[in-house]
C-alpha cells in the first residue's frame, strides 16, 4: 500500500505561480508513474499531467500545456507540479495519483492510488 500527501496549495492571483508537492510513503514509488488530477466544484475529476517512472516521459492536458511542469525526485519519492501563469479556471482541488503497475510511461498512466488533495484557488 502507498500513501500520498499533497501540499503547496493556496490562494494566488491570476498570473501567479504555485508549486505543488506530493510525498509518498509506505512503498517506494521510484518504479511507478505518477500524475496530478484536479476537480473543480460541480465538475468531474480531470487529468492534468503525468510523469513516467524514470521521469523522462511526460504528458499534459491541453489546458495546461506550456504553463504547468510535472517533475519527480526519485530519491525523495516526491512528485511536483510547477504551475505558472495561473488562471481562475485552474481553481480546483488538486490530487496526486500513482499508477500501481511498475515501469509505466506517462502515456499509459492509470491511477490506482490517490492522495487527499490540496486546494488551489486563483482569484481574478
Amino acid at each position: 500500500q502507498v500513501q500520498l500527501v499533497e501540499s503547496g496549495g493556496g490562494l494566488v492571483q491570476a498570473g501567479g505561480s504555485l508549486r505543488l508537492s506530493c510525498a509518498t510513503s509506505g512503498r517506494t514509488t521510484t518504479s511507478y508513474a505518477m500524475a496530478w488530477f484536479r476537480q473543480a466544484p460541480g465538475r468531474d475529476r480531470e487529468f492534468v499531467a503525468a510523469v513516467g517512472w524514470r521521469g523522462f516521459s511526460t504528458r499534459y492536458a491541453d489546458s495546461v500545456k506550456g504553463r504547468f511542469t510535472i517533475s519527480r525526485d526519485g530519491t525523495k519519492n516526491t512528485v511536483y507540479l510547477q504551475m505558472n501563469s495561473l488562471k481562475p479556471e485552474d481553481t480546483a482541488v488538486y490530487y496526486c495519483a500513482v499508477d500501481g503497475r511498475p515501469l509505466t510511461i506517462a502515456a499509459n498512466f492509470i491511477p490506482n492510488y490517490w492522495g487527499q488533495g490540496t486546494q488551489v484557488t486563483v482569484s481574478s
